[in-house]
């Protein structure tokens, strides 16, 4: 989406600067001029399929010009959408050849919100120097710095000014970054309870089944590897959402927190029984169905019927 974001407003600034004017027909004509001598066919494939790539390669005329076109030669929209394609690295690579087209602040700041879409410092008027290249070496160094230790990590991008110093942002940097370790992530999430809370509210779980729901939560927020008061407050707060998104289905089921939360330790049981190559003799649909509703007796017997299947055939809900 963060890619996307930017070819609209890249398009939008060469309109601004005069690329669909003057400037690019002189840059087209000249290519007319070095591509008049091929035949009427291929001037027919240009007239049906617009820019065509191989019709500019025939026109090199020496062999060392046989391969890919240079980007320099491409309407700057074009060499643009080429590029956003590439990565950091090579991006770097090709700012080498390329250094007007390849240090753009929107290739750059394409690449920084794809990877972190949430930043504080994305919201702000940007400080004197500021530079999207140099704030992705800054959020990639911060990721790293928070793989080792993530205490010291918050304080390295709230010391660049890239985050605040809020539970809330710090919630919505972790929910949209996929780079962060996630043990590291699940110990800091553990001493942040202030942070977790926040973290639990950015999830949304209108019209989910509940197995779904709780696979997603898991994404973003991992289980703990073993059973403790970490994962009863996880699956508690999980419970307590999972009913504020969905509140006319609670009360079409007649369910509550509380037996949302039964539900998800039966899930977790479930996924752990049916899964592990430990387990020889594997809880059958009936038993299940038998142990859930005494645990939570207002429970349909369809309704957990669905549930066992949903693990049965997707898998685990914590993996």
């Amino acid at each position: 989406m963060g890619q996307g974001l930017w070819r609209v407003a890249r398009n939008q600034q060469l309109q601004h600067q005069g690329y669909s004017g003057q400037g690019y027909f002189t840059r087209e004509h000249g290519r007319r001029i070095a591509t008049s001598s091929v035949s009427n066919t291929s001037h027919r494939k240009q007239a049906q399929g617009g820019i065509d790539i191989y019709h500019l390669l025939k026109t090199r005329k020496t062999k060392e010009q046989e391969g890919f076109i240079n980007l320099e030669m491409l309407p700057p929209e074009l060499s643009f959408t080429i590029l956003s394609y590439l990565n950091a690295t090579d991006l770097c690579l090709a700012s080498c050849v390329w250094q007007d087209l390849a240090n753009d602040e929107l290739l750059w700041q394409g690449l920084c919100k794809s990877t972190w879409g949430h930043c504080s410092i994305y919201n702000k008027n940007p400080p004197l120097g500021f530079s999207f290249r140099k704030l992705y070496m800054q959020l990639d160094e911060g990721s790293l710095t928070f793989n080792a230790n993530p205490d010291e990590g918050v304080n390295y991008f709230m010391s660049k000014g890239i985050l605040d110093d809020s539970p809330k942002e710090i919630a919505k940097f972790i929910f949209c970054t996929r780079t962060l370790n996630w043990k590291k992530l699940r110990i800091y999430l553990d001493e942040r309870r202030d942070v977790l809370d926040d973290l639990v509210t950015l999830h949304n779980f209108r019209n989910q089944f509940l197995p779904n729901a709780l696979r997603e939560f898991f994404r973003h927020i991992h289980a703990p590897e073993e059973r403790g008061e970490y994962l009863e407050t996880l699956i508690t707060k999980f419970s307590h959402r999972f009913c504020a998104c969905n509140p006319d289905l609670m009360r079409e089921l007649g369910l509550s927190p509380d037996a949302v939360y039964v539900l998800c330790y039966s899930l977790i049981l479930l996924s752990i029984d049916l899964t592990s190559p430990h387990v020889k003799n594997k809880m059958s649909k009936r038993e299940f169905i038998r142990n859930t509703r005494r645990a939570a007796q207002n429970i349909s017997e369809d309704f957990v019927g669905h549930l066992y299947d949903n693990i049965y055939l997707i898998g685990h809900v914590a993996a």
